[in-house]
């Protein structure tokens, strides 16, 4: 068994509910390395952030933001805003409810992903961030 940790590259946002298509990223370290069956494990530093997959076309893009809004609302209030004055507490809420991690099957040499289904992050916060993707890469 072999394991591999990588950092994908850094990725900068903006404060705007980013969604990114990380797919490319993901695929490129995975031909770069030597698992050819195992699988693969995303995460996310920090807790305004989070990864999921999804179709990466604009319209499911929009629909999920809606989606978002809808179940945790920026204009809510958010005791953790009364404690850091952040005014991020509904970012928080959101990467949790997500989650920061993805774990995909890795099958002769390539992500085991659906026709239409990509590997996205989504930063929540009010700020412009800089976004670190670490990669766990665990097989033969």
């Amino acid at each position: 068994m072999t394991i591999e940790i990588r950092d994908l590259p850094s990725v900068r946002t903006t404060s705007n509910t980013d969604i990114i298509d990380m797919t490319p990223q993901v695929e490129k370290e995975i031909q770069r390395s030597a698992i050819r069956n195992g699988h693969a494990t995303l995460f996310v530093p920090g807790s305004t952030a989070a990864l999921t997959t999804i179709e990466y076309e604009r319209g499911v893009i929009n629909d999920l933001r809606k989606a978002i809004e809808r179940i945790a609302p920026k204009d809510l209030y958010y005791e953790h805003d009364e404690r850091w004055g952040d005014g991020n507490g509904y970012a928080h809420v959101r990467a949790a409810l997500l989650g920061p991690s993805l774990h995909i099957p890795i099958i002769d040499g390539r992500l085991s992903l659906g026709t239409w289904q990509q590997i996205v992050l989504l930063d929540f916060d009010n700020r412009p961030r800089k976004r670190r993707i670490v990669m766990q890469l665990v097989g033969e």
